[in-house]
């Protein structure tokens, strides 16, 4: 199961979900589903990049795969 890390590295950058999705262009719902576990891996890739770059951390970072 993949489980994502977009919220708690959110809440730990105290980033808000809809100033950050008008900042960088993407819609308030592209970042609640990558908030979402069971809907993070809907997102596309390039989505999972611009969210990664745009707190400033890896891809990879965004989410944990756990069996």
């Amino acid at each position: 199961m993949i489980k994502s890390n977009v919220k708690k590295i959110m809440e730990l950058k105290n980033v808000k979900v809809k100033p950050f999705a008008e900042k960088y262009g993407l819609s308030h719902l592209t970042i609640l589903s990558a908030r979402d576990d069971n809907k993070i891996i809907n997102c596309k890739l390039i989505t999972l990049d611009r969210i990664a770059r745009a707190l400033g951390v890896s891809v990879k970072d965004l989410f944990d795969d756990q069996p």
